[in-house]
């Protein structure tokens, strides 16, 4: 058996494999986002260690099977987070997660030196302060509780030092930072000066599905699995999410219905969006490349908009949402809780709905989050196309691919047929797909996506909500560009 582990913004989640890489267990555990100020979204880096256990635990009890029968283990998780960690690899202070925004103010120093252009050229990224180079520059001018920080991790490749002792990322990750030049595939002496930065503060370079190292006693302890047992140097879940649903070729738009709402495309070639709509990634294994935009609040979103209203969960949400009709009767909502990320990024930009009226109700509201976050996925696949990204089909992945409304809502606001995946925590797949290889029970990630079955059902666009959706979308657009002068504004 092989486990996968999936360390998300609001729980991790583990899966048991067999050797045909099905999913026989699955385990979970939540843990809290903290908003300490406006801008700012941390986490307590021990809680992900504290959920491991108890979610593998879960996982194999699901599965039938015992601690010792698993002969490999990876790990997945969220972007963009930065953890600052002693000489030993024990963390220095709280992560600062994908969508915190303080290292936002260490940018004028950084474009002084590089123009953001010249940077996407390099990078295939956006300078932007979510990202990890802003990050480890802000921190280094704000060391947790006055100490010397040895080095940076990401999630997941933090994860992997504490249960192996090693200090590895992989090429995807590695391309998220800001100080990686996709060209030479390895991070850029000229673009860490650009921040400040040395080498040393980040992992050695490795392929996520290599072995980073053996587990050690103190990993075994964590997990509760056989110590000296593989460990995969891992990947981003935007990346492990495509490979657990499958995804391995051009021509499938991916759409993560996580907290985050991800959507990106493959494609051969290194393409650079001028606009900076979307980012190119280094994709594990294939030498293709994802090309896409890491995401709006989603999913967070609906989360936030369930709890405001009291609704009881996610399937009285999808019930009221079908009761309004398509297009909200003229409600219309801006995914922007944390800044926009579509149709344009803009840090400073913020959520809202517009159109309210008397008769709006709370089927309305629920809708309109469904909506206006469908719309970003349309700004998305809209440029992939410009772009001569293939774009023939969408397939849904993560928690929300689990509904069938949400399913129809985006596949008639972009006119495109939508697949709703087999398995709903592709990253965690995707992450056991690498421990797959690292463990030697397949040969490579080609081999191993051959062996998932990906696909639960289709969902064609329905002809009778175009012109509904045409006109939705239209609002949407020229709501965000009337609202434009106004983000920044306290």
């Amino acid at each position: 058996m092989i486990v996968g582990v999936d360390v998300g913004s609001q729980s991790l989640k583990a899966v048991v494999l067999d050797d045909r890489l099905r999913v026989r267990g699955a385990g979970r555990r939540t843990y809290p986002i903290v908003f300490p100020r406006p801008g700012w979204a941390e986490q307590d880096v021990h809680r992900w260690e504290a959920a491991l256990g108890p979610a593998i635990a879960e996982a194999l009890d699901a599965a039938g099977c015992a601690p010792g029968a698993v002969t490999a283990l990876g790990i997945a998780g969220q972007l963009d987070g930065c953890v600052p960690v002693d000489g030993d690899g024990r963390s220095l202070g709280p992560c600062l997660i994908w969508m915190d925004r303080r290292a936002d103010a260490a940018l004028a120093a950084v474009r002084a030196r590089i123009s953001p252009e010249a940077l996407r050229r390099r990078t295939g990224a956006n300078l932007d302060g979510t990202h990890m180079a802003a990050k480890m520059r802000w921190l280094l001018d704000h060391p947790p509780g006055g100490r010397a920080i040895a080095a940076f991790h990401q999630p997941v490749d933090y994860l992997v030092e504490r249960l192996t002792g090693a200090r590895a990322i992989d090429h995807g990750l590695a391309s998220t930072t800001l100080v990686y030049d996709l060209a030479e595939g390895d991070f850029a002496d000229d673009l860490l000066a650009a921040f400040g930065l040395r080498r040393e503060l980040l992992p050695a370079l490795r392929r996520g599905d290599e072995a980073a190292g053996g587990l050690s006693h103190v990993g075994s302890a964590l997990t509760g699995l056989p110590q000296g047992i593989p460990v995969a140097v891992g990947t981003g879940d935007d990346f492990a999410a495509p490979l657990g649903g499958g995804v391995a070729e051009p021509g499938i738009v991916v759409d993560v219905l996580g907290t985050a709402e991800v959507v990106g495309a493959l494609d051969p070639r290194p393409l650079i969006d001028s606009t900076g709509l979307v980012e190119t990634h280094r994709f594990p294994g294939s030498g293709l490349y994802f090309i896409e935009n890491p995401g709006w609040v989603g999913g967070g979103a609906l989360e936030w908009l369930r709890g405001l209203l009291g609704i009881a969960d996610f399937a009285a949400f999808d019930r009221l949402a079908a009761a309004a009709p398509a297009g909200s009767d003229g409600l219309v909502f801006l995914p922007a809780l944390t800044g926009a990320m579509t149709p344009e990024w803009i840090a400073e930009a913020r959520g809202c709905f517009y159109g309210l009226t008397p008769s709006h109700g709370p089927g309305h509201l629920a809708r309109a989050v469904l909506e206006g976050t469908a719309f970003g996925l349309k700004d998305v696949t809209g440029r992939l196309r410009a772009m001569g990204v293939a774009v023939e089909r969408v397939r849904l992945l993560g928690g929300g691919a689990r509904s069938a409304l949400w399913a129809r809502i985006r596949a008639d606001a972009t006119g495109l047929p939508v697949e709703r995946a087999r398995v709903a925590d592709a990253a965690a797949v995707g992450a056991g797909m690498l421990a797959a290889v690292a463990g030697g029970r397949v040969a490579d990630l080609a081999a191993a996506v051959r062996l998932v079955d990906a696909v639960a059902d289709t969902v064609d666009p329905d002809p009778a909500t175009a012109t509904a959706y045409a006109d939705a979308y239209d609002r949407y657009r020229r709501l965000f560009a009337a609202l434009k002068p106004m983000f920044g504004e306290s």
